[in-house]
């Protein structure tokens, strides 16, 4: 029997566990410290999906490094509405910074355009996009930012691990499926 569990009025089967998820948040970093090195890299994780993984993430890393936030939204129940709002913005602080953007998750692309949009205005050094979930077959507008990616995966609702269904289910250990 699958392990499963109900948020609201869907069911969710384990898509990835939290053990994977780990060792590819480890091997991310090991990756960013490399690349990063001799450099102070300013992280922004976006709100409130990545609060998670960005807290996973920064742990691995041995880089000096700032943090910041940027909150933005664009989904209602389980699929993206197209409209991106800005709840509240990015460090005025990027001109010349190497800036990461750590994500959740990259589907349609439209909020990370809205971000990288707002990031480019400030002429940083340079911009990376790190997320934890990809899926391809969504991608509606391409993202070259895109470098470090921890699972590709089909185009299905999933939460947990800081994704959320409504506003829940983002404390779920592991990351789950909708089951249809």
């Amino acid at each position: 029997m699958k392990h499963t569990v109900q948020v609201e009025d869907k069911e969710f089967e384990i898509l990835l566990e939290n053990d994977q998820i780990s060792k590819r948040t480890r091997l991310i970093g090991i990756q960013l410290n490399v690349d990063y090195e001799n450099r102070c890299p300013i992280v922004i994780g976006v709100l409130n999906g990545s609060f998670l993984f960005m807290a996973d993430l920064i742990k691995e890393l041995t880089i000096s490094c700032e943090v910041g936030f940027i909150r933005v939204s664009s989904y209602k129940g389980t699929s993206t509405s197209g409209e991106v709002k800005e709840a509240f913005g990015l460090p005025d602080t990027l001109h010349n910074r190497n800036v990461i953007i750590v994500e959740d998750i990259v589907d349609t692309g439209h909020t990370l355009k809205f971000i990288l949009e707002k990031v480019y205005q400030q002429s940083p050094a340079s911009i990376k996009v790190c997320s934890l979930l990809f899926k391809p077959a969504a991608l509606l507008e391409p993202v070259k930012e895109l470098e470090y990616v921890g699972f590709e995966i089909p185009n299905e609702f999933v939460v947990g691990y800081g994704l959320d269904y409504n506003g829940l289910g983002r404390n779920l250990t592991h990351i789950y499926r909708a089951i249809d």
